[in-house]
């Protein structure tokens, strides 16, 4: 089942395993059993801490459990753990295995403190680069505190339970039955939601935190690469952000960053936040930053919180990202992740068989049709313009694919539904008018980004388009405030000139204030 490669360094992980553990697995006569029993077998042969038995006591089939031997310390998947959940395994039988993980140990005690029965059932697939965290961070709860149980489900293996739940996005999580939440979760986000104190005592924590010389408002790769210039300037620097990598966590493969061939957005996300906590930075997460306050008499610039606390910092740099941007029509809202979606690799194997449309003839667009088509029975792209704008070798190869029909100069104008999920779109020929009903059970929207900058208007300058105007410095128009990435004028928008906007704008912020300060303490000096 593992190649000899994989079997190497699956070894030498096994090498940490501090208790014994044992794999319990339910199986049937089908092929993914027997494919699920041969990996099974394959790890237990390379630790003698590792036994392998089949129970079949569980109805989900195949599925297995790793099992902490005499206790009742187990973490389950419902499926063949490879893709990107590989990874999720490797950890699961370390941290079964006794092998501590890299956690804050504020966070281990939160978890440990929960009271009651939380019974977790997580919907995922495996080409999804935001199911791993989500399922990682569950799995680790379930070994922290016993009263947690936790099930990682291949929704694409077990297909009647997905669509009889009406699962039509992952990764989706269920609580003891019922829904939770969806999408990309670390432990902390959960913790959050289940600990209804969190919030206020994080709140409280905040309030009492010191100037800052630089804080920077967002943990993407602008935001990273500020911080980390900032830091090494040996003065105070803060981060506040919803999520460290931000919209990085969200992209497949990376590609274009220059000298590394190929990568995928979580793997960079996390490289680029152990970059980051390397200095003496003070990351403050799971944060949305609502109002920015300019610099008063004190010449401090102010940056208010969701959660009621107030930052203060000498400097600040805006690097808010984006977002996807959505279609804006009728039943959008009301169907998204139930048929509307925006990430084909995530969902798409979750519409095995059926008809799904992308909306948008960019690269993104015909990238997401080109692959939907190996999975769904028919994919319809529809572009706004009269053409395509997706490069031409992409092009070439979407209209190949026999099961693609491709419709230009076409306006998306309702998306139809039965209440539960997605049945069809309303399509408008914008030269002709005509409207066409198109039947099918999932919409792929592929339309580019809007800033992040809602929270913005009012304090700083902002063009048209909603992005703010900065200068080749990375300034803004309001003394102290720099901005750097995808949200700001910069004409294109990608990673690599992400980070270089980013290292700019903290060095941009260093000077500003060393030229503020230098007239303080000349006048200390001359008083003294």
């Amino acid at each position: 089942m593992l190649d000899d490669s994989l079997k190497s360094q699956l070894s030498a992980y096994l090498e940490r395993l501090q208790q014994p553990i044992r794999l319990e697995a339910s199986l049937d006569d089908s092929d993914a059993s027997r494919e699920l029993e041969g990996l099974l077998r394959d790890i237990a042969a390379l630790n003698d801490k590792v036994t392998y038995e089949r129970t079949d006591d569980d109805a989900r089939r195949p599925s297995f459990g790793i099992v902490r031997a005499g206790t009742d310390i187990d973490v389950r998947f419902a499926g063949i753990p490879l893709g990107h959940e590989f990874t999720s395994l490797v950890l699961a039988l370390l941290w079964v295995g006794g092998h501590p993980p890299k956690v804050e140990d504020e966070v281990v005690a939160q978890v440990r403190a929960l009271e009651g029965e939380y019974r977790f059932e997580t919907y995922m697939s495996l080409s999804c680069q935001s199911c791993p965290d989500t399922v990682q961070a569950l799995n680790l709860m379930s070994v922290l505190n016993p009263n947690i149980k936790h099930v990682a489900i291949d929704g694409a293996l077990f297909q009647d339970e997905v669509e009889a739940r009406g699962i039509m996005s992952v990764p989706t999580i269920h609580l003891n039955g019922q829904p939770f939440d969806q999408g990309r979760m670390t432990v902390e986000q959960i913790v959050a939601k289940l600990d209804t104190g969190a919030a206020s005592r994080a709140a409280a924590s905040l309030a009492m935190k010191e100037t800052f010389d630089v804080l920077v408002v967002g943990g993407g790769p602008a935001g990273a690469a500020a911080a980390i210039y900032a830091a090494r300037k040996g003065i105070r620097t803060g981060v506040v952000a919803e999520r460290f990598g931000g919209q990085v966590l969200d992209t497949m493969a990376i590609e274009n960053f220059i000298s590394v061939p190929y990568t995928e957005g979580p793997k960079l996300a996390a490289a680029l936040e152990q970059h980051v906590r390397e200095y003496e930075v003070d990351v403050m997460g799971l944060q949305r930053a609502t109002k920015l306050h300019a610099a008063g008499a004190d010449g401090l610039v102010g940056v208010e919180l969701e959660s009621g606390a107030t930052l203060r910092a000498k400097s600040v740099i805006l690097s808010t990202g984006a977002r996807w941007r959505q279609m804006g029509v009728p039943g959008e809202e009301q169907y998204r992740n139930k048929g509307v979606a925006y990430c084909p690799h995530c969902d798409g194997p979750l519409f095995k068989g059926k008809r799904v449309a992308v909306i948008g003839g960019g690269n993104s667009g015909v990238e997401a049709a080109i692959d939907l088509a190996g999975i769904v029975a028919h994919v319809t792209l529809i572009e706004f313009d009269t053409k395509l704008r997706a490069d031409e070798v992409l092009q070439r190869k979407l209209r190949s694919l026999p099961n693609v029909e491709v419709v230009v100069n076409g306006q998306t104008t309702e998306v139809l539904g039965d209440g539960a999920k997605v049945t069809g779109l309303v399509l408008k020929d914008r030269a002709s008018s005509a409207l066409r009903t198109i039947e099918l059970e999932g919409v792929f929207v592929q339309i580019g980004l809007l800033p992040n900058t809602e929270w913005l208007k009012g304090a700083v300058a902002l063009s048209p388009r909603g992005e703010i105007v900065i200068d080749d410095r990375g300034a803004t128009n309001l003394p102290g405030v720099f901005a750097a990435g995808d949200a700001t004028t910069v004409p294109y928008k990608q990673i690599v000139i992400a980070m270089g906007a980013g290292s700019t704008a903290a060095l941009s912020a260093f000077d500003h204030l060393i030229r503020t300060s230098a007239p303080a303490e000349n006048a200390q000096v001359a008083a003294a």
